[in-house]
């Protein structure tokens, strides 16, 4: 247990772990009018990997980087993202309004959660198209449900665990800011802090991680437990008066 999240036995690893959810998208915004509107499908304005961020969603990402502009030379850190525009620009502009130098890594092993056959759909869609995988669905709860050519959560922890053991490798002794989704967040806490599928369905059922948040892990000495220093944090942007904005995915995640 004193290696969760390292997959390289004893040897020293990463000391500390930035996560930041990308700034508010269209495609949030889209989606949460169609719940809203009881729609069963939404409109988006393109695949999910191209969806950019809404004008609020940069405002979001340029306070995030008056953020960073406060770290002093000597910690800022690498930068790895989600290629997905949304997260993509984030980072870009994150990054340039924060003055650092350093080179974002684009890494597909960061991309939010592929929903196959349940793509563009709300919770209404799925119940008024696809019955059978609604009770599905329901049944084996968030975490281990696959749709139809789409990810469980628990394949989204796989390629975590591959990330995590790239990230030991090349930035060992560092810390590490990393650029992503709202399920990536919740799931890096299942992976570092060993949750049970319980535990984790009762923080992704009651928590919503904030657009252009901030959550950060650490253990100085690139060894031993993770410890959770802060999570969900939006300060920076209520500080700079830039709206705090919150999408959230479905609460029904429990298998009944």
């Amino acid at each position: 247990m004193s290696n969760i999240g390292h997959t390289g036995g004893s040897l020293p690893g990463i000391t500390g772990l930035v996560l930041v959810r990308h700034g508010e998208s269209e495609g949030n915004v889209a989606a949460t009018l169609a719940y809203q509107a009881g729609a069963q499908v939404i409109n988006v304005p393109a695949r999910d990997a191209d969806v950019g961020l809404s004008d609020t969603g940069r405002e979001q990402a340029l306070a995030l980087g008056r953020l960073l502009a406060r770290v002093p030379e000597p910690g800022r850190t690498a930068v790895w993202s989600s290629p997905y525009a949304r997260a993509r620009q984030t980072a870009e502009l994150a990054v340039q309004t924060g003055g650092w130098r350093v080179q974002i890594r684009l890494d597909e092993r960061l991309r939010d959660r592929e929903l196959g056959i349940l793509d563009m759909l709300t919770s209404a869609g799925v119940e008024a198209r696809l019955p059978e995988e609604a009770q599905r669905r329901r049944w084996l709860g968030k975490f281990y449900y696959r749709p139809p050519g789409g990810e469980s959560w628990a394949d989204v922890v796989l390629r975590l665990r591959s990330l995590l053991a790239d990230l030991h490798r090349d930035h060992a002794g560092e810390e590490v800011l990393l650029v992503c989704h709202d399920a990536l967040i919740v799931l890096f806490r299942y992976i570092l802090q060993g949750l049970s599928e319980s535990e984790l369905l009762d923080i992704a059922a009651t928590t919503s991680i904030l657009n252009a948040s901030v959550s950060r892990f650490v253990r100085t000495d690139g060894t031993g437990a993770w410890e959770l220093e802060s999570f969900n944090m939006a300060d920076h942007l209520a500080e700079q008066g830039v709206p705090v904005t919150e999408h959230a995915g479905d609460a029904d995640v429990h298998p009944r």
